[in-house]
């Protein structure tokens, strides 16, 4: 590993190794690297550095020179002898991954919890102990001489954090009897900080219990001068109530008594007054024991601590909290832990009761039994609990009038379980678990909804280890964090995964992530012994309504990441409201989680893993392979009419490409409108659920559908430049077609991958391609497939410098375009034909070409990418033809088009024009900033040739600014691209440019 690093951002921002100060370098460098390391363990997007270094005015560089920061941040960590990439790239930015190493930030953190957890365990001087240790980690203000906003922002935030942490640490020494030792710290402390209540009450408060009335009584007086004339507002309500108190010389202002150790009793409170015929003053504790290995849910928590809360003000009427979630997410296990952790505040007791709300294997259990096992608990005789329920609910009101008692209702599955449960007064809390939502009691009054989601990460991996032993997970890092995903992060089967690995001691971590991997045999894997993770699961799902249940088995049939209600409606056969409306039925009873709203306004749905494998098992269980087939075809086939639809829109009409022979389905126009508003947008949206149904569907051997959905998604792949997308899917349709022996199919995935090949520059490799397809389309009679193709050869045929063979194939072409209406390839056709004659030197014929397709494409509805590269070669016209403020104009128009549609291609060409343009025109520095930021666009395109094509056009503006040697750099990048991607006539152009310059 090497050595050990020391990050310190509580004050100067500092890296140390052994002692020894790393230098960071500059400014940005230390910019950089203090953004990443408030981001600890969390990816920082490179937009996101760009935006803290450089703020609303980045230049065109911005990317590359982040990356260069990077890389010398890297370099001198290196040279501090850390052997591990501290500093580690991740989509879409980077991380800094501090594992094994230290970072001061985190460890006050850490100190800071273990300070609250001792305070609230009634451990004062272990708490102030931490406190105090915690704040010794300050040297000053928080990353003191970095700039940027975020880490201004950053930095302020840290200082209230350090307040606040010091005014924790009075509060515990206050309570430790330490006010006279303070009294001169927190004089100060108002002194810097006149207008903080809570500085000012412990001054105030030190300051009654050192004898000193008169000045606790000046204090707040000058507060309130203080608070009226600067803010407009008199102090809060606690420090009234201070200062009413100290009128009254109040006995609770008095110090506490310490406690002797961590496990001191509390003060005995005077019992409460007893209603007739009670045993005697009896205080249960009926809790179960607390959780072993209990890891996270420190939120959660802290949300269930506001019930206690609640505790000072309006009790008419009882706190309850609900705690909700998935079977299996710890539900039961944090009731339990909160109980437990805050019973103090209960002193007449803590009841608990399963209500068996999901179990198969036994009835429900009553409230009226419920409620006389409560009352006994509570001490009243037996022969007095009334056999009536109305009179038993009655007096068990009666009984908890006076009373502070916690009441732990577990695994209720309806309000009406637990409505004759409620006190009728406040004094009581009631905590209930549930699957399902209870929005009766969601909207009773001082209520704490806390929704379970699955364990963190770093959380869960930490329960693996409590179980089985920190050293066995620490030796296999990667294995653990596998082994939490594959068991979904779900307390439950981590346990389970767990608690095999601790009874295996000869299993490695990986053994069982191998055994957990095969999705057939998982459930399996956590369905063993007397904790299983499917009987878990099958408690909730035998309540579920018929249709809601079917809906479930058939979403578990799909391979998507997550869903619509289109989707589930598709599935059923059903309309979309009535899909919406079971969907919305499965989230309640936590079968489904919602993801959020997309950009197309529909509210999206996913399973977690664990759901969607038992959803699996129940189809394959519960319905014939008739109707799960029949099913997966409604939503396939719902998925390509919106996708084609969506092309469409985006070409203006069903132009340049072929299809299938699969029957399309019958789909809303209101809803189809709403979805397509923005066509491309939804493309984005459905991207990975588009891709999935490509592969199932050629999985099931359903050999036309997917090759066509591909047809329909090249909107996409080409504006968005998805080139691996592309060539997955391609050959996940390709396997289905030929197992077929789908002629058509097979060209046009041919022509396909011949696309991803030529935007890649392979120029072999997707002629190769292209050929086949036209083969193909011969055999199987398709003259439109085949046109369609002689477009895509004969640009690779102008790259090769073939112009005359090039125009004969476009010549060729372009009379099928007319026969069947494909107007959009015809207007490539001309463009392309136009490009032509730009490379012949005929520029009015490629004036007159551009024109007519500039003008066929604005006849087109939509059609935004067409337009573009028609204003695109229209603009090269006049450059040629030298006019230059025309060209501007139109190259500027086409770069408004691309902008909109996100298409970094046709961005990287656009700009391209406009910094060609401005060099002809003379304005050298509006034309560097111009290619530069056109070289940024080209790198990220991912194609080289228009890479090459921009440092041709940036090696002549440098050139013509007498910058020779920077000139020579680039138009020498050029050439090396146009060497290896093979084209011969822009070869010619970078070495006759350099040999220019020798």
């Amino acid at each position: 590993m090497g050595e050990q690093l020391d990050f310190r951002i509580l004050g100067p921002l500092t890296v140390t190794v052994g002692g020894r100060a790393v230098a960071l370098g500059g400014a940005r460098q230390r910019t950089v690297l203090g953004v990443l390391l408030l981001n600890a363990g969390r990816i920082v997007p490179v937009d996101t550095l760009v935006d803290v270094v450089w703020h609303d005015s980045p230049p065109a560089t911005a990317r590359t020179q982040v990356a260069i920061v990077i890389a010398a941040l890297r370099k001198a960590l290196k040279g501090e002898g850390v052997d591990e990439e501290v500093i580690a790239t991740e989509h879409p930015g980077y991380v800094l991954r501090v594992e094994g190493h230290a970072l001061d930030s985190l460890t006050f953190t850490d100190l800071v919890a273990g300070a609250e957890a001792a305070a609230r365990e009634r451990r004062p001087a272990d708490a102030a102990r931490a406190y105090t240790a915690a704040l010794a980690l300050w040297r000053g203000p928080a990353l003191a001489g970095v700039t940027g906003r975020l880490v201004e922002d950053e930095a302020a935030r840290w200082e209230e954090v350090r307040i606040n942490t010091h005014e924790a640490l009075t509060d515990v020494r206050l309570e430790l009897g330490q006010h006279q030792l303070l009294l001169p710290e927190l004089a100060a402390v108002v002194r810097e900080h006149p207008l903080r209540e809570r500085a000012r009450y412990h001054l105030i408060l030190a300051q009654y219990r050192s004898g000193r009335r008169a000045e606790a009584m000046e204090s707040f007086r000058e507060a309130r001068r203080r608070f009226i004339d600067e803010l407009g507002m008199a102090p809060g309500p606690e420090l009234v109530r201070l200062h009413e108190a100290i009128l009254r010389d109040d006995p609770a202002l008095s110090p506490p008594a310490v406690p002797q150790d961590a496990g001191a009793a509390r003060a005995e409170e005077a019992p409460p007054t007893e209603p007739p015929r009670l045993r005697g003053l009896v205080v249960p504790s009926e809790l179960p024991p607390d959780v072993p290995g209990f890891a996270g849910r420190v939120e959660e928590l802290s949300a269930l601590d506001t019930l206690i809360d609640d505790a000072g003000g309006d009790r008419h009427a009882p706190t309850t909290g609900l705690i909700t979630g998935v079977a299996g997410v710890g539900k039961t296990g944090l009731a339990v832990r909160w109980a437990h952790r805050v019973g103090e505040h209960f002193p007449d007791g803590r009841l608990f009761a399963d209500l068996r709300g999901y179990d198969e294997q036994h009835a429900p259990t009553t409230a009226g039994d419920i409620i006389s096992r409560f009352l006994r608990s509570l001490g009243v005789e037996g022969d007095v609990v009334p056999d009536g329920l109305e009179d038993r609910i009655a007096l068990y009101r009666s009984v908890l009038a006076e009373r502070r008692v916690l009441l732990v209702l577990d695994n209720v599955r309806t309000f009406a379980q637990i409505r004759p449960l409620l006190p009728g007064s406040g004094g009581c809390t009631v905590l209930v678990t549930s699957r399902d939502q209870l929005e009766q009691l969601v909207t009773w009054p001082q209520t704490a909804r806390v929704h379970l989601g699955l364990l963190p990460e770093d959380r869960s991996v930490e329960l693996i280890g409590r179980i089985v032993g920190e050293a066995r997970v620490a030796g296999a890092p990667g294995e653990a964090t596998r082994l939490a995903e594959l068991c979904d992060r779900l307390p439950l089967a981590l346990r389970i995964a767990a608690a095999r690995l601790a009874s295996k001691p000869h299993w490695s971590v990986r053994h069982l992530v191998i055994r957990l991997s095969d999705e057939r045999r998982r459930l399996d894997e956590l369905s063993q012994g007397e904790s299983q993770v499917r009987a878990s699961f099958e408690l909730s799902y035998r309540y579920l309504p018929q249709e809601a249940a079917r809906l479930y088995r058939f979403l578990g049939l799909l391979s998507v990441p997550d869903f619509t209600a289109w989707v589930g409606a598709a599935l059923l056969d059903r309309e979309v409201l009535d899909a919406e409306r079971l969907m919305e039925h499965l989230v309640d009873t936590q079968f489904l989680q919602v993801v959020g709203v997309d950009a197309t306004g529909q509210l999206r749905y996913r399973f977690h893993d664990l759901m969607r494998l038992y959803a699996g098992e129940r189809a394959a269980e519960e319905e014939t392979e008739q109707d799960r087939r029949a099913a997966c075809d409604r939503a396939f086939r719902t998925f390509l009419t919106i996708a084609e639809q969506a092309y469409r829109r985006e070409y203006g009409g069903d132009y340049g490409t072929v299809h299938g022979d699969t029957p399309r389905r019958a789909f809303d126009p209101d809803l189809l409108d709403e979805l397509l508003t923005d066509a491309l947008g939804w493309l984005e949206v459905e991207r990975l659920s588009l891709i999935a149904v490509v592969e199932q569907s050629a999985r099931m051997g359903l050999h036309d559908l997917p090759w066509d959905l591909v047809m329909a998604m090249e909107a996409l792949f080409e504006s968005r430049n998805y080139l691996e997308d592309w060539r997955r899917c391609s050959e996940y349709a390709m396997e289905a077609v030929r197992a077929a022996g789908n002629l058509r199919g097979q060209a046009a995935l041919e022509s396909s991958l011949g696309s991803v090949d030529l935007r890649l520059r392979r120029l072999t490799e997707s002629a190769t391609r292209f050929e086949r397809a036209v083969e193909l389309y011969d055999e199987a009679g398709d003259t439109h497939g085949r046109a369609l193709v002689f477009n895509n050869l004969a640009l690779i045929d102008r790259i090769r410098g073939d112009l005359d063979r090039a125009g004969s194939r476009l010549r060729e072409a372009i009379p099928v375009f007319q026969a069947v209406g494909d107007r959009v390839s015809e207007i490539y056709a001309l463009q392309s034909l136009a490009q032509g004659a730009l490379d012949r030197g005929r520029f009015e014929a490629a004036l007159d070409l551009s024109q007519e397709s500039v003008r066929l494409s604005e006849g087109i509805p939509g059609y935004g990418r067409g337009k573009a590269q028609a204003r695109h070669r229209l603009a090269c016209a006049h450059l040629a033809l030298g006019h230059l403020e025309t060209a501007e104009i139109e190259f500027t128009r086409a770069m408004e088009i691309v902008k909109d549609r996100s298409d970094l291609l046709g961005l990287a060409y656009t700009l391209l024009g406009l910094g060609e343009t401005r060099t002809r025109a003379g304005a050298g520095d509006a034309a560097e900033r111009t290619l530069l930021e056109a070289l940024d666009v080209a790198c990220r395109s991912r194609s080289p040739m228009v890479e090459g094509q921009v440092r041709l056009a940036l090696g002549e503006a440098l050139r013509e600014s007498a910058r020779e040697d920077e000139a020579r750099v680039h138009t020498g990048a050029a050439l090396a691209i146009f060497r290896r991607i093979g084209a011969p006539p822009w070869e010619e152009k970078a070495a006759a440019a350099l040999g220019h310059g020798a």
